[in-house]
């Protein structure tokens, strides 16, 4: 198969010409191929798939409808790769639950399904983490811990098996307290706020945990400003920490929750205008490292009731390519290669794959996107719902299978 006249785009640049694919591998690139299958791409951009390393399941429930449902809709966002956060319920803690998202892993016309594991088993022991790791987790996931003794065991692990820590830094016993970001916007509706320190405290010691132990944090949806500084500074002294801030947070402020729209109740929540203008700045001075799509979507019955007693989470999966190429590329904060880089190259660097590059030799997992279609947003629990996203993913090859939309 020959994918013809595209501009093809990956995390090293942009340049016209043909694809030749065969048995799922990128083997030829060039200008005037020709095979007994082609594919014309004009004005089309060839992408390599995006990888979203922070993905869960609708109401965090761990089912098999749940993983097909998330498969398919994340290729249909352009996302070929998602890599589940390990808090679903039941818990990724063991083996059970490993090799029944595995089973899962590779679903007809969806995206590829990974998965990292829970540092914490249920009782909050240790998870029995060197044999996860070797049966196909790709990272050890935990939010906030304060017993040092677990964090130091744990770094051990990670540090044997050269495997990164995705940590979620949040205080619990602040945010269990409140429902959205602290500030004018909270006291404005009446609602309790989580402090900044919920983040940045926690943030800080993990930095010196990753220096002493040498081991590998990414710090998962990151909002505050000092937060993304603290991981500035410490990579730029070769400490092995990146950031990772999500979509939504580069678009929008905590003003979106005006009138009680429980779907802008996410978690982390969102922050104020002059934190998220810092995040945008952030982004273009390159100290984010990835982004997500954070995609937690919510049953009805978990979101159209009150502010206060919704579920956290948004939907967002379905249009995170024609999301970034909106209000990221089209705006002009980042390049399309940029974005590669941020949303494909990354976070699957991040996890310990390769993806990111179009290059004969490469795995074939392809976006085929058109910048001149549109994308409506139809879910009425989106943070974006009614919008009209600019750009559509017209067709996708994943393991060497190709999807049309």
């Amino acid at each position: 198969m020959v994918i013809s006249d595209v501009i093809i785009c990956d995390a090293q640049g942009e340049r016209k010409g043909d694809v030749r694919i065969e048995e799922g591998l990128i083997t030829q690139i060039g200008e005037n191929l020709t095979d007994h299958e082609m594919i014309a791409g004009s004005g089309c951009y060839l992408l390599p798939g995006l990888v979203d390393t922070n993905v869960r399941l609708k109401d965090s429930q761990l089912s098999g409808k749940n993983l097909e449902s998330l498969s398919r809709r994340a290729l249909k966002g352009g996302v070929s790769t998602v890599i589940l956060a390990s808090d679903s319920h039941p818990r990724i803690d063991n083996e059970i639950t490993l090799e029944f998202v595995q089973q899962h892993r590779n679903l007809a016309n969806g995206a590829t399904i990974e998965t990292t594991l829970s540092a914490l088993n249920e009782s909050g022991a240790l998870s029995n983490i060197a044999i996860m790791l070797k049966r196909g987790a790709l990272a050890v996931h935990t939010s906030t811990l304060t017993d040092y003794n677990l964090i130091s065991r744990i770094a051990q692990y990670l540090k044997m098996a050269k495997r990164p820590l995705f940590y979620k830094a949040e205080d619990k016993s602040l945010f269990e307290s409140g429902v959205m970001s602290d500030g004018d916007a909270a006291t404005r509706l009446g609602l309790p706020g989580i402090s900044p320190l919920s983040e940045i405290v926690h943030i800080a010691a993990m930095i010196e945990i990753a220096r002493h132990f040498e081991i590998t944090i990414i710090f998962k949806s990151v909002t505050e400003p000092r937060s993304v500084e603290l991981i500035a500074q410490a990579a730029a002294q070769g400490i092995d920490v990146q950031c990772e801030v999500s979509i939504h947070h580069l678009l929008h402020s905590d003003k979106a929750c005006n009138g009680f729209d429980s779907d802008a109740k996410i978690n982390p929540p969102l922050v104020n205008a002059e934190k998220q203008s810092f995040l945008r700045e952030a982004l273009k001075e390159g100290k984010i490292n990835s982004l997500t799509a954070l995609h937690q979507p919510n049953s009805d019955v978990h979101k159209d009731i009150t502010f206060f007693d919704a579920s956290f989470g948004t939907t967002s999966i379905t249009e995170y390519l024609p999301l970034c190429y909106t209000h990221l590329v089209k705006s002009g904060l980042v390049s399309m290669s940029r974005l590669i880089d941020l949303a494909s190259r990354a976070p699957a660097a991040q996890a310990g794959i390769s993806r990111g590059l179009i290059e004969v030799g490469q795995k074939g997992d392809l976006v085929l996107f058109d910048p001149n279609t549109a994308t409506p947003v139809v879910h009425h629990h989106s943070l974006y719902k009614n919008e009209v996203l600019e750009g559509k993913v017209i067709m996708a090859l994943c393991r060497g299978e190709w999807s049309h939309f």
